[in-house]
């Protein structure tokens, strides 16, 4: 049971002792004194230390109690108030807060005395003031405590934070707050953002003038360790028109200039000039001037905003040109031109590129990199000189616009002819000739149309290479004018006994009987049995011969001669110069014969066939003797042929076997035996006869 009891008392004195602890408190001006009598409504409440240490309570009036401990004011009040009470044994009196009484003056909103937490600091005494009005001196805040005035730095407060820069607040301390110098002398309203127009240095002499073009020109208090970068920050920075490379400062009387760019380009902490109390900083307006730096890159041409450009790491050739207005309407973004420092010239295909093809890669740009976008070529533009020649093609000849046409790798001769408007209606479209500087290639446009136009079998273009489209003759014929503007290898001559003899134009698709028909066919002292086609793209000499009459008797395909372009076509003329029929071809008819000469032969001809040519034996030919002479190749002989006993018997066996080259000779009568006998018969009996006569005289 003991135990429990000092259990108990500990337990109270712990709780006693805060309470004793408070009682050592002493009161001071602004604490909150509650006085309590039971049945008083005057009283019940708390009492306001003034400034001079007292509480006025009712029916009472003023007590001292600053510096009284409780104990001191509890009996101090209760004395006071058995003077009009008559019970004042159940009064209870003690300091309910504790506070302070502040006065704050100068630049706040509502200047006064005001009553504060008794921890409350000056951040706490300015809120309850209103706040700091526009232009405060927050560096210079000054501290009254009697006659004792302590400066000290609100705005390093308010910079670090930290509570020890703020002194301890008393009752009855005053806190002025000063204006800055750069609200003037005249009230008015005002304006923050004008706060730099004059700086905020309050001595001219050591301030650092900043002027030119920057935000906020003025005067800048000097700080010690201040480099040139941090004064400009105070001034607002540069504006757009500032011309960074020529800054000029003057410091401790010496004159410097100074380049802002080639600083932030190299990070150079040393190439920032020393600046003193006093300093003058002068930050000049840009003129037309070239720009230069470590990491400018250049955009010229057919681009919105063409100038020079910082450049930055990571930047790519769609940012610097997306941040130069990107290409105008006038731009061939095909030509694309980037620059490179070191002297190289790199191409680039921004169409290309956007269209995703194969090859169309960005270009890396660097620091002095420049980007040319050149001026789009107009078809109407008289000038040639704008596409260079190594990306144009030139097309000539039977084309509706010939010229010098721009071109990309992309591009076939389709899109080319397409884009030139095509041949023209007298275009030879069988031989276009594309020459590209090493060789020349001969293009069929018909025949690859009529493959179904396979674009693997379109000849190969680059720039540079020259493209000509013949035209077609008007007539072969008559217009002997225009003859050198058809090659030989694209031509077929036709000569001899036809109505249009003459050079004409001939492709692989025709035949013979196309080319005949365009020279208007035979005359009729044509020799149609015996034309002659030489055939001139061998290597060796080769000539046909057609007998066009078996054509047209048959309707024998096989006996048309296959024709190609530089072939020579020749009809001859019936009645033809005999020395022009080589020996080898003809069957000689030689005796009495009608008409004797040299006759053209073939195999289905027979010996009667010659002699009916040659008109028949005449009445004087020795028909049982005709002599058949063969001329071959190994041996000559000779046979004769009875046609007497022939036409008798009617055998064909016996007609001797003739061959182109042999000759028939049909010996006159007067040469045979009997004709011989008779003559020398009759001979002897006219001389018998004469002899008799002569004798008989």
């Amino acid at each position: 049971m003991l135990a429990h009891i000092l259990t108990l008392l500990c337990l109270l004195g712990l709780v006693v002792t805060p309470n004793a602890l408070a009682d050592d408190k002493q009161v001071q001006v602004g604490d909150l004194i509650q006085v309590d009598l039971p049945g008083e409504p005057t009283l019940n409440r708390g009492f306001q230390v003034d400034k001079r240490g007292r509480i006025t309570l009712p029916e009472v009036g003023a007590i001292f109690v600053a510096g009284y401990d409780e104990t001191q004011l509890a009996t101090t009040v209760s004395t006071a108030l058995s003077q009009a009470f008559r019970d004042t044994s159940n009064a209870q009196v003690y300091i309910a807060e504790r506070q302070i009484l502040v006065s704050v003056q100068g630049y706040v909103t509502s200047p006064g005395e005001y009553t504060l937490p008794f921890n409350s600091n000056v951040q706490m005494a300015l809120h309850a003031a209103g706040g700091l009005r526009s232009g405060a001196q927050l560096n210079k805040m000054i501290l009254k405590r009697g006659a004792e005035r302590q400066n000290f730095d609100y705005k390093r407060f308010l910079d670090t934070g930290d509570n020890d820069n703020l002194p301890q607040l008393q009752s009855l301390d005053t806190l002025f707050v000063p204006a800055s110098p750069l609200v003037g002398n005249i009230e008015q309203e005002f304006d923050p953002a004008k706060l730099a127009d004059a700086g905020d240095s309050a001595d001219a002499r050591r301030a650092v003038k900043v002027f030119g073009e920057v935000n906020a020109p003025g005067s800048f208090s000097y700080k010690p360790n201040t480099d040139l970068v941090d004064v400009l920050m105070r001034a607002g920075g540069v504006t757009r028109y500032a011309g960074v490379e020529q800054i000029r400062i003057i410091s401790n009387n010496t004159p410097t200039l100074f380049n802002l760019k080639r600083y932030l380009d190299s990070g150079d902490v040393s190439m920032l000039p020393p600046l003193e109390a006093g300093a003058t900083i002068f930050v000049p307006r840009q003129e037309e001037e070239i720009k230069s730096g470590a990491n400018t890159v250049y955009v010229m041409g057919e681009v919105a905003s063409p100038g020079a450009y910082e450049g930055k790491r990571g930047a790519t050739f769609m940012d610097i040109l997306a941040n130069a207005g990107g290409p105008t309407r006038f731009a061939e973004s095909r030509q694309i031109r980037v620059i490179k420092s070191t002297g190289k010239v790199v191409r680039f295909d921004m169409t290309a590129f956007t269209e995703g093809l194969k090859g169309g890669q960005a270009p890396d740009i660097g620091p002095g990199d420049a980007i040319f976008v050149p001026e789009k070529t107009d078809m109407n533009e008289k000038s040639w000189l704008k596409i260079a020649p190594d990306r144009a093609v030139n097309v000539i000849g039977e084309v509706v616009r010939p010229g010098r046409i721009e071109w990309s790798d992309e591009m076939d001769l389709m899109d080319l002819l397409a884009h030139v408007g095509g041949p023209t209606l007298r275009a030879d479209t069988t031989k276009i000739e594309i020459a590209n500087g090493r060789k020349t290639t001969v293009f069929n446009l018909d025949t690859f149309i009529k493959k179904g136009a396979p674009q693997s079998e379109l000849p190969y273009i680059t720039a540079g290479t020259l493209i000509r489209i013949h035209d077609l003759p008007q007539d072969p014929s008559d217009n002997k004018s225009q003859w050198v503007r058809q090659s030989s290898d694209a031509s077929i001559y036709v000569f001899g006994q036809v109505n249009a003899p003459g050079r004409y134009r001939f492709t692989n698709e025709m035949h013979f009987l196309d080319i005949l028909s365009a020279a208007d066919g035979p005359t009729k002292d044509a020799d149609i049995h015996n034309i002659r086609v030489t055939h001139r793209d061998k290597t060796y000499a080769k000539v046909s011969k057609l007998n066009l009459s078996l054509y047209f008797e048959t309707g024998d395909e096989t006996i048309l001669p296959s024709v190609r372009p530089g072939d020579t076509i020749y009809l001859p003329e019936k009645d033809k110069n005999w020395l022009d029929t080589p020996k080898e071809e003809t069957i000689r008819v030689l005796g009495a014969v009608n008409n004797p000469g040299r006759y053209s032969f073939n195999d289905n001809m027979t010996i009667l066939d010659i002699l009916a040519e040659a008109g028949g034996p005449s009445d004087k030919a020795y028909m049982e003797k005709i002599s058949v002479v063969n001329m071959s190749c190994c041996q000559g002989q000779a046979r004769t042929f009875d046609l007497v006993s022939f036409s008798k018997t009617a055998d064909i066996r016996k007609l001797p076997v003739l061959r182109a080259g042999d000759t028939i000779y049909i010996p006159d009568r007067r040469d045979s035996f009997a004709e011989k006998a008779r003559i020398g018969l009759t001979d002897i009996l006219r001389l018998t006869t004469t002899i008799v006569l002569i004798g008989a005289l």
